[in-house]
């Protein structure tokens, strides 16, 4: 029989009883950990472990749960933009105070966080999450386009569409996105013989590589990433290499760029 203790680790620390007992928690097991102390009701219905995260149980004691772009963080999604305010999820949609909630069923599934993301947010944004949810394997495709039969919602059937789970990073999924928005036909991890794989390829003539948070994390990567730039030279691929901050900051910035290399590169053939 399982643990209350091991099933709200499980859940986040923070749980509802019918999380709970889809858990395998029993009501015995329930009512022994709260005379051991191993577990707390921080509301009816709701309970939480010793030192469980504040914000979760803030969360727990309006009978809400993190929602939308705070869910999608949790879970460990791509996410453009944090939103200012933490967004809960909660049957009542009442205001709790220092959140942004939204009326919704619970719990939430990482196919509700999506469909919320992807109604909700900017395309871009709603793309990132959507797609590192197919990547990490949390959503299917196909039951993801079969969130959205409304004709109104062709749009975001056709976004849906553009989801590509090979994509690397976070920042690949938004250049590739402007770039397509752009007219440009781009193409995902392409391998270039003696390199390895280009993470975007445009045109089929100019390379986009991507540096994250942890480029150059130790002097190996450093010497790979110099010998990856040779030979992108060597094979005749320019390459141009962008940041996160770019995408989000100068996106039209970035596709100009784009741009101009490509009609150098032409020009110089």
């Amino acid at each position: 029989m399982r643990t209350v203790s091991d099933a709200l680790a499980g859940l986040g620390g923070v749980a509802g009883v019918d999380s709970l007992r889809q858990a395998g928690v029993t009501r015995r097991t329930l009512e022994a950990g709260l005379l051991d102390a191993s577990v707390q009701r921080v509301a009816r219905g709701v309970y939480a472990l010793p030192g469980a995260d504040p914000f979760l149980v803030h969360a727990g004691r309006h009978h809400a749960v993190p929602g939308r772009v705070t869910a999608a963080l949790a879970a460990g999604l791509w996410v453009v933009r944090r939103p200012v305010e933490p967004h809960l999820a909660a049957r009542h949609g009442r205001h709790i105070n220092g959140c942004v909630v939204h009326r919704s069923h619970l719990p939430l599934t990482h196919l509700d966080i999506v469909g919320q993301s992807l109604r909700c947010l900017p395309p871009l944004e709603g793309l990132t999450i959507a797609e590192s949810a197919v990547k990490q394997g949390l959503v299917q495709l196909s039951e993801l386009r079969g969130r959205f039969p409304a004709a109104r919602e062709k749009a975001l059937l056709g976004l849906v569409a553009r989801i590509r789970p090979q994509s690397g990073s976070i920042i690949e999924t938004m250049a590739r996105y402007l770039l397509e928005e752009a007219g440009l036909t781009v193409e995902l991890q392409v391998n270039i013989p003696g390199m390895g794989h280009l993470d975007l390829l445009v045109d089929g003539l100019l390379g986009i590589e991507t540096d994250g948070y942890a480029h150059h994390s130790s002097r190996q990567a450093y010497r790979e990433d110099r010998r990856r730039w040779n030979i992108t030279v060597v094979r005749g691929v320019p390459t141009l290499r962008v940041t996160f901050e770019m995408l989000v900051g100068e996106p039209g910035e970035f596709v100009r760029m784009v741009h101009q290399a490509l009609a150098a590169y032409r020009r110089a053939h």
